[in-house]
């Protein structure tokens, strides 16, 4: 009903006094830190030019033009129609895809325009095209010199055991003269102070200033969630030149190193591909992050917090930003680098060929230019990647492209990647890595012309794989791959979140609401496929029943497969089977949701943890045992991300599911679990272990293991489902119920239950914030959960929103 919107063209405009004497000033420029996307800009009457590019920053000389009182217009062209035309000026050949799958009811043609990819839709988003003023506009008055960037990075010297930062800044000298003048920076926890003497260039020029870091002080490093502190240190830097007037900058330093690890790999074909960070390989673990909002301003520093926030707390540390949706605000870098989540960051080119005439190369550099020096200063950022899945689509041939055409896309590709993304990335950012594409073969992509035969092959680089007709509890099924960049299973979100964006006549499986918020094709039918295989499908007469059924399963569903697909990927980080190995990262697809929709995410729109979310606490534990199965044997493995070995104490607790009595207990002692790595610490025949625990058979009973050490040292409890649950035999209903009580900021809820109870979950509703855990297997008579707020909520409002959800209340 909304689309009318992007196809008509609109004008911002105001009249604003200018708040200084303009006779006062050398030179004045509007600018705009955002502008998405095409639009022509006048002040009072009198154009200074024209954008195309949400992700560049403009800046137009005014000082000819302002007056006291002046008149300002933004003339927007739609977004649709520019790409549209821009796609039939580009005569020689097609660029494909012209228009989205008709399920994403979307709009064709976004790589022609350099805007948010995903705004024309995608498989988990709406089409919302928009037009505006998307980030901050100014006037900057200034006389002799005006500094525009200004960026830090990090440098180890191993020789001499040395850190040093290097300083950028970047500078518009106004006049015809150059300007000389001092540069101080101060460190003061460092006690590192130094003095430079620079020379400005008349126009825009740069400087570079090398400071070395006092070595008689130990520099704390920057490190990532899990593995030490984010520490930073406050450095000002002065700059005063002889024309008088003096700037200051002050900001944070930060000390980490990078690399990206590509090496042979003893008894498998193909290369590692892994991460250090300080001298120190690191699993990375994580998501994949998308845009949190359709319309960009509504995206709060509070919205970032909370949800990367809820990336830490799930044990992660690391998120990919997806090239299919926007450069993140300065805050998401911030907030990254305070909460220790390294960042992969995409430049914004997804799923698609994208043109490469001499204008859109140069918007293209002019954006990614400004993008480097704006976000290199991050200790988050740890990779820069040039596209989402090009080289596959060329590779896999996904647009049907003639086989005599191909090089004419190769070259486009390595034209617009390589020899312009490339040059200026490894120009302007000499401290950390840079791969063309995710997937991608690497060090062998480059070796095969940057566009390899098979981007997906598990013996280089990074994978992507999405199957959703196999049984993803059979972890046989997953590639052992060296690095897992995007997988995932869809689930919808809960019932309160679909509530706010429908009506009782939506709230049905089939409905056309279900049908129309489902982007991905087949997806609904996708969902109840992949339940099959080990639920019962919800069979209530009751049909609002039967729809909060059907959300609860898919979310069990969704939480149980991805949880076996990253075990899978956490226990192949320390072996090579039949070459295949060295597993050293898992983020899955996707942590967060654009719109209130059935998708691949692990929280909803709005925040609300997934069951899914709970899991990852679980799955991402800094130490976990995990269990599986292989030809008649089960295995469990020690993972560990902590940095030194453990002598731990494995407990196996099998039930019946019939009884909260254990059937058999077995205490295994001694059990080294190294350091950063993933070893096997128990392996049994399944029907040795069957007979031993008495009265066992594999629907009748459950697994459960958890590890112990000295000082409460503990992993999370893991278990291990020996059949489908639709299959169990001995499941009851049960008395489940919950008190709930308050302890300053904190929420208490007891559980009681009479028997053994899979996938508990505690669901308050649209009360803002997340349980200390969820979706959890109750083994005993009583449990207590901690409910953490994100608003003032009162015990009364608690009770009254609780909904107890169990496996066994699904008929």
């Amino acid at each position: 009903m909304y689309r009318w919107i992007s196809l008509d063209n609109w004008t911002y405009s105001r009249t604003f006094k200018t708040p200084f004497d303009i006779r006062k000033w050398q030179k004045m420029n509007l600018v705009f830190e955002g502008v998405d996307t095409v639009a022509q800009i006048l002040i009072n009457n009198v154009t200074l030019g024209r954008t195309d590019n949400m992700f560049n920053r403009y800046s137009f000389d005014v000082t000819s033009v302002i007056k006291e009182v002046n008149f300002i217009e933004v003339r927007f062209l739609s977004a649709i129609t520019y790409a549209a035309e821009q796609n039939r000026c580009h005569k020689g050949y097609s660029i494909p895809p012209a228009c989205p799958p008709p399920v994403q009811k979307g709009e064709c043609h976004a790589n022609f325009i350099r805007k948010e990819q995903c705004s024309f839709s995608w498989d988990w988003g709406p089409s919302f095209p928009t037009q505006g003023i998307w980030k901050d506009v100014r006037i900057e008055a200034y006389n002799h010199y005006h500094l525009i960037y200004f960026s830090l990075t990090s440098f180890f010297v191993k020789s001499t055991q040395k850190w040093h930062l290097e300083i950028e800044a970047i500078f518009d000298v106004v006049g015809s003269k150059p300007i000389v003048g001092l540069v101080t920076v101060n460190i003061p926890k460092l006690q590192t102070q130094q003095t430079f003497n620079v020379t400005l260039q008349p126009g825009e020029g740069s400087i570079v200033l090398l400071v070395n870091i006092n070595k008689s002080f130990a520099v704390e490093a920057w490190w990532p969630n899990g593995h030490g502190k984010q520490t930073g240190y406050n450095m000002t830097t002065t700059f005063i030149m002889e024309a008088g007037y003096q700037i200051e900058k002050f900001s944070k330093a930060y000390f980490r190193t990078v690399e990206l690890v590509q090496e042979p790999i003893h008894g498998s074909p193909g290369l590692s591909f892994y991460f250090k960070i300080n001298d120190r390989p690191i699993f990375i673990k994580g998501s994949n992050w998308i845009p949190a909002d359709s319309f960009q301003d509504r995206v709060t520093y509070d919205t970032l917090w909370l949800l990367l926030k809820s990336a830490a707390d799930a044990n992660m540390n690391a998120l990919r930003v997806w090239g299919g949706g926007v450069y993140e605000q300065d805050e998401f870098y911030d907030i990254c680098d305070e909460i220790g989540i390294m960042v992969w960051q995409d430049f914004m080119f997804a799923c698609a060929l994208y043109p490469t005439d001499q204008n859109y190369l140069e918007s293209v550099r002019a954006e990614v230019t400004h993008q480097v020096r704006r976000l290199k200063s991050h200790p988050s950022i740890i990779l820069w990647s040039g596209n989402n899945e090009n080289e596959a689509a060329i590779a896999s041939n996904w647009f049907s492209i003639p086989y005599a055409d191909r090089e004419v896309y190769i070259k486009d590709y390595v034209m617009l990647y390589v020899k312009n993304i490339r040059e200026i990335v490894v120009a302007e950012d000499k401290s950390r890595p840079f791969v063309a594409s995710s997937p991608t073969n690497g060090l062998e992509s480059v070796k095969e012309g940057w566009v390899s035969q098979n981007p997906y092959d598990t013996h280089y680089g990074d994978t992507h794989f999405y199957d959703y007709s196999i049984d993803c509890w059979n972890w046989a099924a997953y590639p052992k791959t060296r690095f897992a960049s995007e997988y995932g299973f869809q689930s919808w979100p809960s019932f309160s979140t679909i509530k706010k964006v429908s009506s009782a006549e939506d709230w049905s499986y089939i409905s056309n609401f279900s049908l129309h918020r489902q982007h991905h094709e087949n997806g609904n039918d996708q969902m109840l496929q992949q339940i099959g295989y080990h639920f019962k499908l919800p069979q209530s007469t009751d049909p609002i029943k039967k729809f909060k059924d059907t959300i609860y399963l898919t979310q069990v569903m969704q939480a149980q497969c991805v949880k076996t697909e990253t075990e899978f990927y956490r226990f192949s980080q320390s072996e090579i089977i039949k070459g295949e190995g060295h597993t050293m990262g898992a983020l899955y697809w996707q942590l967060n949701d654009i719109w209130q929709a059935p998708s691949w995410a692990s929280l909803e729109y709005g925040g609300k943890w997934k069951l899914l979310h709970y899991f990852a606490q679980n799955f991402f534990a800094p130490l976990l045992p995990v269990a599986y199965e292989d030809k008649g044997v089960l295995y469990i493995y020690g993972v560990s991300d902590l940095h030194v070995d453990h002598k731990l104490t494995l407990r196996v607790v099998v039930y019946t599911w019939s009884s909260l009595e254990p059937v058999c207990t077995l205490s295994k002692g001694g059990v080294t679990v190294k350091a950063q790595s993933a070893v096997p610490i128990y392996k049994e025949f399944i029907n040795d272990f069957l007979e031993r625990c008495q009265n066992c058979t594999r629907k009748s009973c459950v697994v459960t293991f958890c590890l112990v050490g000295e000082d409460g040292l503990q992993s999370p409890t893991n278990h291990h489902f020996l059949s489908s649950l639709k299959d169990a035999v001995g499941l009851e209903k049960t008395q489940l119920s919950a008190s709930v009580s308050q302890q300053d900021d904190i929420y208490i809820f007891v559980l009681q239950t009479t028997a053994i109870v899979p996938f508990v979950s505690l669901d308050v509703g649209s009360i803002k914030g997340r349980f200390s855990e969820n979706g959890f297997l109750m083994t005993e008579k009583k449990k207590v959960v901690m409910f953490y707020p994100w608003e003032p909520t009162s015990v009364e409002e608690l009770e009254e929103s609780l909904t107890l959800t169990s496996l066994v209340d699904v008929v």
